[in-house]
């Protein structure tokens, strides 16, 4: 037993000296390994650094090189520049030896010709005191044979020489009035064809079209809806035409009633600042805006009765002529219009002595046919006229009415007091009553400038300033001087006045002889 745990421990104490060792021997070969592996990499770590510094030593000169051929690169091209600024410079100091030598050569040719002059001068003082002795001595000779002083005879020659100008000038401007009456009907056929042919689409295009600024163009799909649901509707509510084009931001209404114009486009602005577009919502926007549009109407035509002082007009004839409130002729509100020729019909009634009350009420209502020639066919002036009958206007009223463009024919002072006012309202001299005076005015100047002529002996302005009539002394003014005066006269006009149209200047010259049988 004993031995067995003898044997036992020196088997155990065996294996643990064996396996010592064997560790150890194990341990032993690594150390080596690693030693192996360490000097092999020390040696590659050796070669890659000769190798990098072989590398770099290279790319050294190799930007050594590039930096010299630079450097000799440059040093040629600014040698070359050099060179091109040289030839420049030297370029340019041979125009300018060439530019010295010419002004010197001109300065010699100017000493030259100034020494030329210097001698012609002198020459020419010689020669001028030669001749003025010698005029003197003409002159002397002239007055002793004439026996006239020199102020007379250069009198006589200015007197002689006055009337044979004013006989040429009165014939070059009879000459000139032929020529001008010869070609005066062809031109203005030419000017008024060409003036309906530039005019026309613009007046057309104001009397039946408003244009309606809209936010954006995104806008336009809304109005015109799906499958142009929205538009039908609009122009079948409103009878107008709504253009859409692509005008940038604005749509176009277009029809030849300025109220359902006007209504369509108040109806177009609700809707537009309302957001909600569709059929339902216009047809209630179409019936806010014709009661707004229908209320403005009637306080417009009230307020212009008022104006006008007239308060027993018929209810439909006050609608009537405040819907011109959105009528225009040839850029002039028709409404406006009608109030003024109201108020001069009435101010050339009461200076006539005439009573103006009916006078003002042929002048208000003398173009309300123009509400409705849209809708009945006929001149405006012959429409008011049945209009007025219908409602009760006394006759005169009536024929005052349709006689003012000449439709019938005027009879009565009534008919050319509102003819006068209706033609003074539209060339606009005294068109309004506050511009009555400066109309005056107008005619004053007239006659002012007339009569500062010598030898006129009365002037008279006529048919509202377009025709004036200058009555000259027969003794101080000739036919010849007559035909000079009026060319005069329409000249200063022209140059010293603004006036609409044009003014005729009538010079009349009479001579009377005058007996008394006893």
């Amino acid at each position: 037993m004993l031995q067995t745990v003898i044997c036992v421990v020196v088997g155990l104490l065996l294996g643990a000296v064996g396996a010592y060792f064997y560790a150890n021997s194990k341990s032993n070969a690594r150390v080596i390994e690693a030693n192996h592996k360490l000097e092999q990499a020390r040696t590659e770590a050796e070669k890659i650094t000769a190798d990098a510094e072989g590398a770099a030593e290279t790319a050294r000169k190799t930007a050594v090189l590039e930096a010299k051929e630079e450097i000799l690169k440059l040093r040629q091209e600014s040698e070359a520049e050099d060179k091109r600024r040289k030839g420049e410079l030297q370029r340019l100091e041979n125009r300018i030896m060439q530019r010295e030598e010419s002004l010197d050569k001109r300065n010699e040719a100017l000493d030259k010709r100034e020494s030329q002059l210097s001698s012609m001068q002198s020459s020419l003082d010689r020669r001028r005191n030669e001749v003025d002795k010698l005029y003197e001595s003409q002159e002397a000779e002239l007055e002793r044979i004439s026996s006239l002083t020199k102020e007379a005879a250069h009198q006589e020659i200015l007197d002689r020489v006055r009337e044979e100008t004013i006989r040429d000038e009165a014939q070059i401007l009879r000459d000139s009035e032929q020529r001008v009456r010869a070609q005066a009907d062809k031109t203005a056929r030419e000017i008024v064809s060409t003036a309906i042919q530039r005019c026309a689409a613009d007046q057309a295009g104001e009397i039946t079209v408003t244009s309606v600024h809209i936010p954006s163009d995104d806008l336009k799909g809304r109005i015109i809806g799906r499958e142009g649901r929205n538009i039908r509707t609009f122009e079948q509510v409103t009878g107008v035409t709504l253009v859409i084009d692509d005008t940038p931001e604005t749509v176009i209404l277009s029809s030849f009633s300025p109220v359902r114009r006007e209504t369509a486009r108040v109806t177009l602005e609700n809707l537009i600042a309302d957001g909600r577009i569709h059929p339902a919502r216009i047809e209630e926007m179409y019936k806010k805006a014709e009661k707004l549009v229908n209320e403005r109407i009637q306080e417009a035509g009230e307020q212009a009765a008022f104006d006008a002082g007239l308060h027993d007009l018929h209810p439909e004839l006050v609608k009537t002529l405040g819907s011109l409130r959105y009528r225009t002729s040839f850029g002039q509100n028709v409404l406006q219009h009608s109030v003024q020729v109201s108020a001069l019909c009435g101010i050339m009634a009461s200076e006539l002595g005439l009573d103006a009350a009916p006078a003002k009420r042929a002048g208000l209502l003398h173009d309300i046919g123009k509400a409705i020639d849209h809708e009945v066919e006929g001149p405006h002036a012959v429409i008011g006229a049945d209009l007025a009958r219908r409602y009760g206007e006394r006759p005169v009223i009536v024929h005052a009415i349709e006689a003012h463009h000449a439709d019938v024919e005027p009879d009565t002072v009534l008919d050319v007091l509102v003819q006068a006012a209706d033609a003074i309202s539209a060339a606009r001299p005294g068109a309004r009553r506050e511009s009555a005076e400066a109309y005056i005015k107008r005619l004053e100047k007239l006659e002012q400038i007339s009569n500062a002529h010598d030898g006129v002996e009365r002037t008279y302005a006529m048919q509202a300033g377009r025709e004036l009539h200058v009555m000259v002394e027969p003794s101080k003014i000739s036919d010849a001087q007559a035909t000079v005066l009026a060319h005069d006269i329409a000249k200063q006009i022209e140059d010293e006045m603004e006036y609409p149209g044009q003014v005729r200047v009538v010079v009349i010259r009479e001579s009377r002889a005058v007996d008394i049988a006893k």
